[in-house]
């Protein structure tokens, strides 16, 4: 059985941690051989699925094979069959897991509003759980999740990626040395502007007959299919995305709250320029948090497609597409995926760098991996404790545009918004009859 197999896997990781074996923890498969390796199921294999699928197996190998796959459309199926002819099919994640008694694992690559389901129906039945971000589609499903896994003492992570490079490291060394001093603000931003789409067209289309509509709706209440919706433009539209904060803000604000120990925002507030929409999301949003850091207030602003921060400008800095800007009162550092800079540049010329003291990661996919097979005593860095309050502040800010461009008063403890009662409609989801988390 799964469980008996990964039992074994965690203590032969053990044994050879405390030298009882010539093998290293990173080659116990191989050395314990084919069979002890971790069977895991995906769902969602396209896209960002068959990116995760790609680093999971580039980097873990060893310990990992792929025992099954789950997509709606009948094409990726095929085409990532090819690849893996030994991995069972499935259209379905349900099916899928009632069948596959012997899965050890599952990562999750379907839309943002499948996130949760398939990821707490894996977690329910003790597994493991990688999910990208932006974790879950609403508030409720993020605290769910990270309730169970809690629970169960799971290995967790989610898909930010950018979280293992070695520029988000050094970042994080030189604010925690204090090179710009205290930090007293801080400005993320991204080009990109999943949203501003015309309301779906009444007009009736067929559905593809490779693709399952009911399943790629999942939990989400029933619309008729539309291919404004598939493969792609779905983040664009609420019942199944939020926008560009869903597509990119876990990944840019990743960075300060990795830096900062950030915890919980205490306001939210969310604008842009048009209309808001019950089914489209908009362009081109700025959204204010207020935080607590060091007994203060202290202000994160978001901003995506045609916005940005007004300090690139005033203190010339690299208009660069995406980043964070630390305004700190010594200095100023402004990064993104691959830079640093720090500001003034003629002040920072000779400064020594703080030595590194955040170990490399040995793959963000294989970090979890790794915690799998050795009972936990590595844990992944985005494990869904720290990456679900990085979701969750993510997921408040379109709550805020849903309720109408307000400033909501977060309760964290209680996970209510305490000057709208409206907007709490906004923090769970209602599904489909036939779904539950």
């Amino acid at each position: 059985m799964a469980m008996n197999r990964r039992q074994f896997l965690k203590t032969s990781a053990l044994a050879a941690a405390l030298g009882f074996s010539q093998f290293p923890s990173p080659s116990i498969a191989s050395a314990l051989g084919a069979n002890s390796k971790l069977r895991v199921g995906v769902v969602g294999i396209e896209g960002r699925g068959a990116g995760n699928i790609s680093e999971l197996m580039g980097g873990s190998k060893d310990l990992v094979e792929l025992a099954a796959l789950s997509d709606v459309d009948d094409k990726n199926l095929e085409t990532q069959g090819k690849n893996y002819p030994d991995a069972k099919r499935f259209f379905d994640f349900r099916t899928m897991l009632d069948e596959m008694k012997d899965l050890d694992a599952l990562l999750v690559s379907a839309p943002d509003h499948t996130h949760a389901v398939a990821s707490m129906a894996a977690m329910k039945r003790g597994l493991p759980c990688f999910c990208e971000k932006p974790l879950a589609h609403d508030v409720a499903e993020i605290r769910a999740m990270q309730k169970i896994a809690k629970e169960k003492k799971l290995a967790t992570q989610m898909g930010t990626v950018i979280h293992a490079t070695e520029n988000y490291r050094r970042v994080v060394e030189l604010i925690k040395a204090g090179a710009i001093g205290e930090v007293t603000e801080c400005h993320v931003w991204c080009f990109k502007g999943w949203g501003g789409y015309p309301e779906p067209s009444k007009e009736k289309f067929e559905v593809p007959k490779n693709l399952h509509w009911n399943e790629w709706l999942g939990p989400a209440q029933w619309v008729d299919y539309n291919p404004c919706y598939v493969p792609a433009k779905w983040r664009g539209y609420w019942p199944f995305g939020t926008g560009t904060f869903g597509d990119m803000a876990c990944h840019l604000m990743d960075l300060p709250f990795w830096a900062l120990d950030l915890k919980y925002p205490k306001t939210i507030w969310a604008t842009c320029d048009t209309e808001i929409s019950k089914m489209c999301c908009p362009l081109d949003v700025e959204c204010k948090y207020e935080f607590e850091l060091n007994g203060k207030t202290f202000p994160l602003t978001w901003y995506d497609g045609k916005k940005r921060p007004a300090i690139i400008e005033e203190r010339k800095l690299e208009n660069l597409s995406m980043g964070v800007i630390f305004v700190g009162e010594e200095g100023v550092l402004e990064a993104d995926y691959g830079t640093i800079r720090l500001y003034p540049q003629d002040k920072f010329d000779s400064y020594k760098w703080p030595e590194k003291s955040i170990p490399s990661s040995p793959g963000h996919h294989r970090e979890w991996i790794d915690s799998i097979v050795d009972g936990g005593k590595s844990e992944p860095l985005c494990n869904f404790e720290y990456s679900g309050r990085l979701a969750e502040a993510v997921q408040l800010g379109a709550v805020s545009l849903r309720a109408g461009k307000i400033k909501l008063e977060w309760d964290a403890e209680k996970a209510v918004v305490t000057n709208d009662k409206a907007a709490n409609d906004f923090i769970s989801t209602e599904y489909r009859d036939g779904w539950t988390l």
